[in-house]
């Protein structure tokens, strides 16, 4: 029987010396191997651990209640957060109205870019929005992400450079292993009818589809804020405001300064 990976983390109430060695004590008793272990905010600590026997891990979450000086939070299957926590001590954020919606601010870059990577990792169709102020690292992000997770980024509408918008693909760019990546405001403002066919085109494939401005996308398009998988947030502060207005004036001043790339 192989062994199963769990998610344990327990909240502090009293760090009295060599509590984190009777911990590791019990799980050694119980046949329970930690895979990796750190502080996850708020005097909480997190860990990956390895049990052949699910029983002991029932076990161990009795025990642990037992015991006045932690607070158990947490004993599951592992999700993506929970690992992202451990390897960076602290917890993504999700909106506590929309759960599909998570939230970064600058500082949080490396976490926001390990995030993505584990999403690229996934076959199929996915698509995912980004939402953010310009020069906040939106695109960046996204690039970063495709490169750790050994995917290939293909811009078919973007302003990284120069202005961007694509109307076809060459061959080998139909590919379900790439990253497709939109910018919402470009092509709502400087599109033609065969950018948004191509866009059409590449919904269908079994890949993963990031939308800049998610917002802007969905009022020229047949899509919905419901149809994304994922909505990322990233801000430069926790407290700004992300508005559109700037965007879609530098759209406007761009038209008369920059020429459009149509390949």
């Amino acid at each position: 029987m192989e062994k199963t990976e769990w998610y344990l983390e327990y909240e502090i109430r009293y760090n009295r010396p060599g509590l984190l060695g009777d911990i590791s004590s019990l799980l050694g008793m119980l046949s329970i191997n930690i895979v990796t272990i750190n502080g996850v905010e708020n005097s909480k600590r997190g860990m990956l651990i390895l049990s052949k026997y699910d029983e002991n891990i029932e076990r161990l979450k009795s025990i642990l209640q037992t015991i006045n000086t932690i607070n158990v939070t947490k004993i599951r299957k592992p999700k993506l957060r929970d690992r992202l926590a451990v390897r960076h001590g602290k917890y993504i954020h999700r909106d506590s109205h929309d759960r599909k919606t998570v939230r970064f601010v600058r500082e949080e870059i490396g976490i926001l870019v390990d995030f993505m990577a584990e999403l690229f990792k996934k076959e199929g169709h996915k698509l995912i929005g980004v939402r953010g102020m310009p020069r906040v690292g939106k695109t960046e992000s996204v690039v970063a992400a495709s490169v750790s997770a050994n995917k290939s980024w293909l811009f078919v509408s973007s302003t990284l450079l120069k202005q961007t918008v694509r109307s076809q693909l060459i061959v080998g760019e139909y590919n379900p292993d790439n990253i497709y990546i939109i910018d919402g405001v470009v092509s709502k403002n400087r599109a033609s009818e065969k950018h948004w066919q191509l866009i059409r085109e590449i919904m269908q494939l079994p890949s993963i589809k990031v939308v800049e401005h998610p917002d802007i996308f969905v009022q020229a398009t047949e899509y919905n804020i419901e149809d994304f998988d994922y909505i990322i947030e990233l801000r430069s502060h926790e407290d700004e405001e992300i508005t559109y207005e700037p965007m879609e004036r530098q759209q406007e001043m761009e038209q008369n300064g920059f020429s459009m790339f149509d390949y």
